[in-house]
């Protein structure tokens, strides 16, 4: 038996809000919370810096005694 408005069993607005659902899940490039990678320090940044040869080791030193002296 076919009913107005029923698609499979369920209205036109179940289906819609399905695929939002699954669109909201698969699609949006979001972290899940749990897993969020935390921001590395500024002493972590210098020193990825420093080894990659951006800055000197001069340079180095006295940015990394500023930044532990906070």
């Amino acid at each position: 038996m076919f009913y107005a408005n029923y698609y499979w069993g369920m209205n036109l607005i179940w289906w819609i809000a399905w695929v939002i659902l699954l669109f909201w899940i698969f699609a949006i490039p979001y972290d899940i919370p749990g897993q969020r990678k935390k921001k590395d320090s500024p002493l972590k940044l210098l020193q990825r810096r420093f080894v990659l040869g951006q800055i000197s080791a001069e340079e180095y030193n006295e940015k990394k005694k500023y930044l532990q002296a906070d």
